[in-house]
């Protein structure tokens, strides 16, 4: 699963109100052919991005190419069940990656475009936000 090697803090704040915005950045295919676009904003664990990840390539099988274009950088604590409050902030639990809606999440090239679309339907099904397909716009 996807985490970062080091980190200069252990544990960080929340910061819910970047969530709200609307992606400015890596809001539009840029490498692959067909993408994942998030519709919603959320968490997605290095869990969630690791099963997509994962339904995405056995569903091309050995054809293509996939970028996933979140990474999960930012630790998510939790507090032991049966704990009565105050004692600090609980230990790092799991990394999730920050998703802003119109943030495209995975792409893929170098597959025909019913198997891309339909690889990329599977991967947003293991997903806990709601997502659309997305292709790329050639400049013609």
């Amino acid at each position: 699963m996807l985490s970062p090697k080091r980190v200069k803090y252990r544990k960080q704040q929340r910061q819910v109100r970047t969530l709200r915005r609307k992606a400015s950045r890596g809001n539009t295919v840029a490498f692959g052919e067909f993408g994942l676009m998030a519709l919603e904003p959320e968490w997605v664990t290095s869990r969630q991005i690791e099963a997509a990840r994962v339904a995405l390539t056995r569903k091309i099988r050995r054809g293509g190419k996939v970028w996933i274009r979140i990474f999960p950088d930012k630790p998510y604590t939790k507090k032991p069940a049966e704990t009565r409050m105050g004692k600090g902030k609980g230990s790092p639990e799991a990394w999730v990656a920050v998703v802003q809606k119109g943030r495209v999440l995975f792409e893929v090239a170098g597959v025909d475009r019913d198997l891309a679309m339909e690889a990329l339907r599977l991967a947003g099904t293991k997903l806990p936000i709601k997502t659309k397909i997305v292709e790329r716009l050639h400049a013609e």
